[in-house]
Formats: C-alpha cells, structure tokens, sequence
C-alpha cells in the first residue's frame, strides 16, 4: 500500500512540475517574444509601463518622476530589447533543462522513499510478523 500511495504521490508531483514548467516556459516564450515591440519608442513604453488605471492612482509628483526615469533609462532598455527575441531559442533549451533536472529528483526522491519503505518492512518483518509474535 505505501509503495503505491509513494509512487502515485511522486507521479502527482512529476505532473504538477511538467505543468508549472510547461506555463512558465509559455509565458516566457511570450514575454520575450513581445519584447521587441517595446523597442518602439517612449511612447510605447510609457503605455507598456505604466497602465491607464494605475495612472488615475499615482500623483503627478510621482508620474514627472518615473516619465523623467523612463525618458533617461530609454536608450538603453531600447538596445536591450531589440536583443531580446533573438533569445527566445535559449528560453526553450533552459526550460527543457530545469524540467529535465526537477523530474530526475522527483523520481530519485520516490526511488528512496521506496528504499526505505522496504527497509521499514525488512525491519519490522512484514505486516505478519507483529500476529507471529504476539502467537507465542
């Protein structure tokens, strides 16, 4: 019974990286792969950065602060992002590594839990043997 639940809790777990690494990697693809719309100009980047709703929100102290922030900053997040999508390839070999990484240690971790599962049973002699015992 407890080699199952092991192995059924272990293979839930597999399932549940593979998912949050197969999202991560979808929205990383995405991000940088939208990346390079960013590079087109200020005034992109002040709708990108700052959203309408959030803008109703900050004071006009503040806004003249990250406008000036943003203006100083432009160049170089500008040759920063034109550089971006040609990284997206990368995005993908990095994914399929730390997937790789994290399933290898799910599956060692059951393959232990299973070991000393069977060491807890050779200890304890079996379900059986505590009725033996008690026969005598």
């Amino acid at each position: 019974m407890f080699y199952a639940l092991n192995w059924f809790l272990s293979l839930a777990l597999l399932a549940l990286w593979s998912l949050a690494c197969w999202g991560m990697h979808a929205v990383t693809v995405w991000v940088v792969s939208s990346a390079g719309a960013l590079a087109g100009g200020s005034a992109v980047a002040n709708t990108i950065l700052v959203p309408g709703w959030l803008k109703a929100w900050m004071p006009p102290e503040l806004m003249g602060q990250w406008e000036a922030f943003v203006s100083s900053v432009g160049p170089m997040v500008q040759a920063v992002l034109e550089a971006v999508p040609a990284l997206a390839g990368g995005v993908t070999f990095l994914a399929w590594v730390l997937w790789g990484l994290g399933a290898v240690l799910l599956v060692a971790l059951a393959v232990g839990i299973h070991i000393l599962i069977a060491l807890a049973k050779r200890h304890n002699g079996g379900p059986g043997a505590a009725k033996a015992a008690l026969a005598r």
